[in-house]
């Protein structure tokens, strides 16, 4: 394949789990990964660890819960002069333990900043890169979780997300103010509430530019990926138990490889071209293993509410990413 042929998809968080192994996945479909990491000696070592071959990747560093951050990495991305064919939004951050909220440099709380508000920018300032590539199949994919949606199984564990009507974005979502709904500070909750803010961004990317620019919007839940390094900030015994819960018991469980797999067929399969959609792959790993469109949870099929989070996050994010 012609390097100036060759499909480019970034991944955010690709030096470890389900978006390392999809990086995996993508190279060896050709594509050209553009790992976005926040620690680039470790991505460089998980690349090779991987068997991902040299000149199919390329590392840039990005810190998500930094809107510098974002906007530095997008720059540096135009200056590789690559096409851009699909963006992978995967990094995320869980940390169930910890009792005082942390903060990113712009003051938002820690989950929210780096699993919604980062992403929620790349996506506006990479839509462009989208739209200037030749490709007539291009996506944006941002990954979901079962644990986003109470009417599954994984969701209804407590506590629910429930973004309430966003007053801690209405009010600037700075100190004291820790959590979408302006409630107190509860970690679990602030990773499920930030989860339901990635589906309804895709869910409003997908209103308001599907039509107009071909680019394929969707969000997947690969199956319960059990061992990734999601879960490093949880206890041990927690790490030690919830993988054969999963093997055993559910029977949800998904390898990091497979679950980069699937995160890949979402990315280049002609089947996952359907915009809008929020794909699946359950607990049907002892079943047909085959994924399914899964309706998103009531709060993230709210519209109105995806309008809402939009135009707020636009306002914590700053200005210069409207798009017409």
């Amino acid at each position: 394949m012609e390097e100036s042929r060759q499909s480019t998809v970034v991944v955010t968080g690709a030096s470890s789990g389900v978006g390392l192994y999809a990086a995996k996945a993508l190279a060896q479909r050709g594509w050209h990964v553009v790992m976005a990491c926040r620690d680039l000696e470790k991505a460089q070592q998980a690349a090779q660890s991987v068997g991902i071959a040299g000149d199919r990747y390329t590392l840039l560093h990005i810190d998500l819960a930094s809107l510098d951050s974002v906007r530095h990495f997008v720059t540096e991305f135009r200056g590789l002069e690559r096409s851009l064919d699909a963006l992978v939004c995967n990094a995320a951050i869980y940390m169930p333990l910890i009792k005082e909220p942390l903060r990113s440099p712009e003051g938002y709380e820690l989950t929210m900043a780096t699993n919604h508000l980062g992403h929620f920018l790349l996506c506006q300032l990479m839509l462009d890169d989208l739209q200037k590539s030749s490709a007539p199949d291009r996506r944006l994919i941002i990954l979901g979780t079962v644990t986003h949606n109470p009417d599954e199984l994984g969701g209804k564990i407590p506590p629910r997300p429930d973004l309430g009507n966003l007053e801690g974005f209405e009010k600037g979502f700075k100190a004291p103010i820790t959590m979408a709904d302006g409630k107190d500070f509860e970690p679990v909750k602030a990773y499920k509430d930030s989860k339901v803010c990635n589906v309804l961004t895709m869910r409003e990317l997908h209103r308001r530019y599907a039509e107009s620019t071909g680019i394929t919007f969707s969000s997947l839940y690969p199956g319960c990926v059990a061992d990734t390094p999601l879960f490093r900030n949880h206890y041990p015994l927690f790490q030690k138990i919830f993988p054969l819960f999963q093997k055993y018991i559910t029977g949800g469980y998904v390898s990091q490889d497979l679950a980069g797999e699937r995160v890949a067929l979402v990315v280049a399969d002609p089947a996952y071209r359907e915009s809008g959609q929020y794909w699946s792959w359950g607990n049907r790993q002892k079943k047909d293993g085959k994924s399914f469109a899964r309706q998103v949870s009531p709060q993230a099929q709210d519209d109105a509410m995806a309008v809402r989070l939009w135009d707020l996050s636009e306002r914590l994010v700053g200005a210069g990413v409207v798009h017409q």
